[in-house]
């Protein structure tokens, strides 16, 4: 998705429900995420967790929450986010991965790496389903892929925090206003509570004196820092972060990473990130996934040619 389609789809006018832009806020587009059902109302805790509220829970109904229940695996001794089992990766009707099978644990940090064209990107696109899951089976944060009813796309997306390599900011607000929109998107009603919010995930990301800033007086690392903040405010388990440094020079991209080191040292937060970086992957360890041969694998770092990367 470019960032002009991005910004144009979350410039929605002010007669638009805040339901109906909720999966644009989280960093989707509008024509992929489906509406939001008129029936559900949109609100979140006070404690601001991220997950589907109890109140969202009882109008959505037992349909929606079988869907959840089915997904929420568990291995031994760690609790699973993502599990993708015999998945074909479809983009556009072409095959892009077939056989997939990839799962990611609560806390951990893990690299997908491969070519230009290897379908990383395609890999996001489906964990947000953005590009359906059509053969095999896929569960992200509880909800199954292969089985989501469009409606309840966006509820996943609110669970998830999204970072993009070309920021996606919205050029005519202020960071300020850039964070505080998504809140209102996603169902935050009260005032002092997002200004607060606010505060605290830019406080997180080293930016706590940036509030009234347009994004074009900040640098490309600190535009990629409040993204990082918006990927941040409903407490998302998932962050996933596409290139997130791949338009940034090394200093930046080695800063933006001890930002994503700092969330990721917590143990609540899973990451799973694109990247090209080699130098990146060593300096912050994590499991890594490798696309190549049309499908995924896991590879010790010292085996994988980042020549050909």
């Amino acid at each position: 998705m470019s960032e002009n389609t991005y910004n144009e789809d979350l410039k929605v006018s002010a007669e638009v429900s805040a339901e109906e832009v909720v999966a644009v806020a989280a960093g989707v587009s509008e024509e992929a995420s489906g509406e939001v059902p008129k029936e559900a109302p949109v609100e979140v805790s006070e404690e601001a967790s991220g997950g589907v509220s109890v109140e969202v829970a009882e109008e959505v109904g037992e349909e929606a929450f079988e869907e959840v229940s089915e997904g929420a695996g568990m291995a031994v001794g760690k609790e699973i986010l993502v599990q993708v089992s015999g998945a074909d990766i479809i983009n556009d009707g072409n095959l892009v991965l077939s056989n997939v099978n990839m799962e990611i644990a609560k806390g951990e940090w893990v690299y997908l790496l491969g070519k230009v064209g290897s379908g990383k990107s395609s890999i996001i696109k489906t964990l947000i389903a953005e590009l359906p899951l059509k053969k095999g089976a896929g569960s992200v944060l509880g909800f199954q892929l292969e089985k989501i009813k469009k409606r309840h796309i966006p509820y996943l997306r609110r669970k998830l925090g999204v970072v993009f390599q070309d920021f996606q900011l919205l050029m005519d607000m202020t960071v300020e206003e850039n964070l505080m929109f998504v809140l209102e998107a996603t169902g935050w009603s009260r005032s002092r509570e997002m200004r607060a919010r606010v505060q605290e995930v830019l406080q997180m990301v080293g930016l706590p004196d940036k509030l009234k800033k347009m994004p074009h007086q900040l640098s490309g690392g600190e535009q990629q820092r409040v993204a990082i903040a918006r990927a941040l405010l409903n407490s998302p388990q998932l962050i996933l972060a596409d290139e997130p440094t791949g338009n940034l020079d090394e200093e930046t991209a080695s800063e933006i990473m001890k930002v994503f080191s700092g969330i990721h040292a917590g143990g609540e937060t899973s990451i799973l990130m694109v990247t090209h970086n080699r130098e990146l992957t060593k300096r912050f360890p994590g499991r890594v996934l490798v696309c190549e041969a049309g499908t995924v694998h896991e590879q010790p770092e010292e085996e994988i040619d980042f020549e050909l990367m």
